[in-house]
């Protein structure tokens, strides 16, 4: 009985070394390859290539942007009320504009308020109001401007001391 041994495959020459560590090399370029083709096209939006034509994804004009997103957001009155602001020597006049000058808008109420610096400018501003609000209206949109809120100058900070006249609210009582 002869005992054959299976045979062996003769083990692989400096030459077939070579062809298999070039093939494995190929084989891992390959891969990495593909992988970062796939992260491309990831952040390219899912491997869409820009074209000839318009889409969402060419880039636009600031002013047409800034337009959007107020038109998205909803923010079309305090907008137009913030450009009335930036205009309020236009709307008023140069005279009433060094005088006073609008503080905020209260979207919610509608109302715009405006500080003024001495009660006679106030007064003169309280007068000047359903004109006021008419032809801001007539500017934004009927509607946009319910009221007018004139407030006076602040007052000075009261100080308490020794020689303070009972009764007295202090220099207050000169702005009510």
């Amino acid at each position: 009985m002869s005992t054959r041994e299976p045979k062996k495959d003769p083990e692989p020459s400096g030459v077939d070394l070579a062809r298999v560590a070039l093939r494995a090399a190929k084989e891992a370029a390959r891969a990495r390859g593909d992988a970062a083709q796939q992260k491309k096209q990831a952040r390219r939006g899912g491997g869409l290539r820009s074209g000839a034509r318009a889409d969402g994804r060419d880039p636009m004009a600031l002013g047409s942007a800034i337009n959007r997103l107020i038109t998205e957001r909803g923010w079309e009155a305090p907008a137009a009320v913030g450009g009335v602001m930036g205009r309020w020597p236009q709307i008023v006049g140069e005279d009433v504009a060094k005088h006073c000058e609008p503080e905020k808008y209260d979207e919610d109420e509608r109302v715009l308020i405006v500080r003024c610096d001495s009660t006679a400018w106030a007064t003169n501003l309280r007068l000047l109001a359903p004109t006021l609000v008419a032809r801001l209206n007539e500017d934004l949109g009927h509607g946009t401007v319910r009221l007018i809120k004139v407030l006076g100058p602040n007052a000075p900070v009261r100080r308490y001391g020794p020689l303070r006249a009972p009764g007295s609210t202090g220099p207050g009582d000169t702005y009510r």
